[in-house]
């Protein structure tokens, strides 16, 4: 190597280059680190070097070469390679490895408009320093290398034109902590600052896209979801997409409930003219979704729900088929399909199903979501009624084009509504759920807006965040997580902004939270149990059990000192219905254990004090978060040890918490032998939860004769779905790589990575 090599420093003079300080730098950050080379990377860098190599360039090289190394054989490259990246962002952010003092930071933050004014008028400099006092930088170096490029590219304050960084990860945590409890007692706030700053700094609980990118920047919009519902009017249509635009250019995940309009064929102003039917306004729809970049990177990305008795449905399921004209297809949204028993009856019994457009049918959309028996009763009704316009055709003639859709795109989603229902903290009979939303694991209460500020209107956000299960050692840790989670996130309900007014009333109104969780196949593994085998069965009921119990306890606490919400009493919480009162009873064959908290107290405590949140947990795919915290995704089983996803700095490689050590113990996707014993788990979960859980079914082909998935394969996973209870199903997978190379590649779906799909993974 040419010691005589100049280089560029970043103030622009030249100087010989120092290999003996890029040897202390690389031995520094690998200093504690298992089975990785020093030599290796500076090999590796050196090859690269060239006369007049900028310094940044150098360390950028060094970064580059670690990340290249990481593998199975060598997981703690992961470290190394981020030690690396987090030396080079601070210099980029500070001009030193050092950050300076949080009160200093935040006031030159402040002043160049990057930081909330708020900041420096709520808390005084004596408390800027104990808060310093509190954080741990060195937790930066815990990062993977996948969580350091994701707070590179998502998270940390940054002028995104030059790629200047403004911060470090701690003080993005702190602030987070500083901003969300700022309207607390001074007598009680640090305290809380500094416990959430720990809870989140160490990963114990995970915060979604919008709130880790956003809390302490000028911007105030933090929801990750938001659910619009459309009327069957041109000023209802046209305010859903007013509404559409506003929040996709928040960043948000849409979900659009459009079952309500009417059927291509039907009468408009008493027979004037002919309506165009659905599939016109949802192209309407698609282009207000894919009208503002998000981050100039993108358009948005949203759901579309409908009812699968509608009269247009057949022509509605192929909106994403890679066939037929641009005319008759709405490739660029994603679609839920929204089904009941009755539907699944007709199935069972090898029945027709009767297809309508909802405006010849009086009451009957309405009760689809209120009341089954009356739906049932209505559909009854108009079926033998000659006079409406209808068509029939066989149930499983519906339900198989519907999985052939949902097999062959893998985004033609599924809604219980009934389930959403009857397994609901809303009394559906006031306050009924009509839709999911962008990931299905929202289930909230909507109401169609006529203007964009119809009082009568409501849009449902939600607020999310998750507890990492791999990072609590015992289930009664869960009671100080849901404190602060609840806490934090009802905080920032009033902290934050809404650009529409339906969006407000409601959000402070209902208070509605949907907590979740990551890393589950990590805590598996750690548990020695499986997803296929029913092992897991036990813990599941009662890891989720403990959740929402102490969710629950948290909200009542809340209740008792700020009052309940004030819409509470839309809820069956209010009556004293808990989620543990309205499941799938067929659950209680398939696990063996019983409840192991105060139930009857907490019915009580409620019933007295009442909520702070109509709703309080939903579990989301959690991505980009997941990521952060070294995770694995949300519920779901890995693909493979090392997960592969794709990002613009290139290739990210991140290997499953603790693989040394419990590799066997991990089940790979595509180990699994079929859906059941992750349906099961999900059920179980959803005993729980009160919103809904985003589950994929996965299938691999080869496991079949033919190469093929027979559709009774399919419409069986339907069927067991809906009877343990599941209100949602999202992703439809098929495995389509070489044995060895497993690649599943998808689009990104939105900025709310919460809400994406993720990248590729092996």
């Amino acid at each position: 190597m040419n010691h005589s090599l100049l280089v560029t420093k970043r103030d622009g003079r030249k100087e010989s280059i120092d290999l003996d300080k890029i040897h202390r730098v690389i031995n520094w950050a690998a200093e504690g680190l298992n089975h990785v080379s020093v030599s290796q990377v500076e090999l590796r860098s050196q090859i690269q070097f060239y006369d007049g190599i900028k310094t940044e360039d150098i360390h950028e090289t060094m970064i580059k070469a670690a990340a290249d190394l990481i593998s199975c054989e060598a997981p703690d490259y992961q470290y190394l390679a981020a030690r690396l990246a987090i030396f080079h962002l601070r210099k980029k952010a500070y001009g030193r490895f050092e950050p300076p003092p949080l009160f200093e930071h935040v006031s030159k933050m402040v002043k160049m408009g990057k930081y909330d004014p708020h900041l420096l008028e709520d808390y005084s400099e004596d408390e800027f320093a104990q808060m310093d006092e509190c954080i741990d930088h060195w937790r930066d170096m815990t990062f993977s290398y996948a969580a350091v490029k994701q707070l590179e590219g998502k998270y940390l304050v940054q002028n995104r034109v030059n790629h200047q960084i403004y911060e470090s990860a701690q003080f993005l945590y702190i602030l987070v902590a500083a901003c969300l409890f700022s309207r607390y007692p001074a007598s009680t706030r640090l305290d809380y600052i500094k416990r959430f700053y720990h809870a989140i700094s160490t990963f114990k609980i995970s915060l979604p896209t919008p709130i880790m990118a956003g809390v302490r920047t000028p911007t105030r919009q933090f929801s990750s979801c938001v659910l619009i519902e459309c009327g069957d009017s041109l000023d209802s249509i046209n305010a859903t997409a007013s509404a559409i635009v506003k929040y996709v250019s928040q960043r948000a995940g849409i979900g659009v409930n459009a079952g309500a309009i009417r059927a291509q064929g039907s009468p408009i102003r008493s027979g004037e003219a002919f309506h165009t039917g659905c599939i016109p306004f949802y192209k309407h729809f698609q282009t207000a979704v894919k009208s503002c970049s998000q981050g100039g990177v993108r358009g948005g990305a949203a759901t579309v729900f409908y009812p699968l008795w509608h009269l247009e449905v057949e022509s509605l399921l192929v909106l994403k088929n890679n066939r037929g004209v641009e005319g008759n297809r709405v490739r660029h949204m994603d679609y839920g399909v929204q089904l009941n028993k009755l539907m699944y009856q007709r199935l069972l019994k090898g029945e027709e199903i009767t297809l309508f457009s909802p405006s010849d049918v009086p009451g009957l959309y309405a009760a689809f979501f209120s009341d089954q028996s009356e739906f049932q009763r209505l559909y009854v009704q108009y079926e033998a009624d000659p006079d409406i316009r209808h068509k029939k055709i066989k149930a499983v003639e519906l339900f198989s084009l519907l999985m052939q859709e949902r097999a062959s795109t893998g985004r033609i989603y599924v809604q219980n509504v009934d389930h959403c229902n009857t397994h609901s903290p809303f009394d559906p009979k006031v306050a009924p759920v009509r839709q999911s939303n962008l990931c299905l694991e929202i289930a909230l209460p909507t109401a169609p807006l006529n203007n964009i500020n119809d009082e009568k209107g409501e849009i449902a956000l939600c607020t999310l965040s998750a507890f990492n299960l791999g990072a609590i050692n015992s289930l009664d840790e869960l009671q100080e997580l849901a404190t602060l989670s609840a806490r934090a996130l009802d905080a920032l309900l009033d902290y934050q902004h809404y650009p529409i007014p339906a969006a407000q009333r409601s959000a402070v109104s209902r208070r509605t939270l949907g907590i979740g969780v990551i890393n589950f196949a990590y805590y598996l593994a750690r548990n020695g149990v499986r997803y296929s085998d029913g092992s897991a069965n036990n813990l599941t009921h009662r890891t989720f059990e403990a959740i929402q119990y102490y969710l629950l306890r948290a909200s009542n606490d809340l209740a008792r000192e700020q009052g309940a919400c004030p819409w509470f009493d839309q809820t069956r919480y209010a009556k004293g219905i808990l989620p543990i009162d309205t499941y799938k009873k067929d659950l209680d064959d398939i696990h063996q254990e019983p409840l192991h908290y105060d139930w009857a107290s907490l019915r009580q405590d409620i019933l007295k004090f009442g909520l702070r949140h109509s709703t309080l947990s939903s579990l989301m795919p959690s991505e980009t978060s997941s990521q952060i915290s070294n995770a694995t995704n949300g519920i779901e089983p890995p693909r493979g040890y090392v997960s592969i996803k794709a990002s613009k700095d290139g290739i990210l490689r991140q290997v499953v918490p603790e693989y040394e050590s419990l590799k066997e113990a991990y089940e790979l996707l595509w180990n699994i032998p079929d859906n059941d014993g992750y349906l099961q788990l999900v059920g179980l979960m959803q005993k729980f939860v009160d919103q809904s859980i985003s589950a994929n079914t996965n299938y691999d082909p080869r496991r079949f004769s033919n190469g093929k998935v027979p559709m009774k394969q399919l419409l069986t996973d339907l069927l067991n779905a809906y009877k343990w209870g599941i209100k949602t199903l999202y992703y439809h997978n098929t495995r389509d790589g070489a044995d060895d190379v497993q690649a599943d590649v998808k689009e990104n779906l939105s900025m709310d990575d919460e809400c994406s799909s993720g990248g590729c993974k092996i």
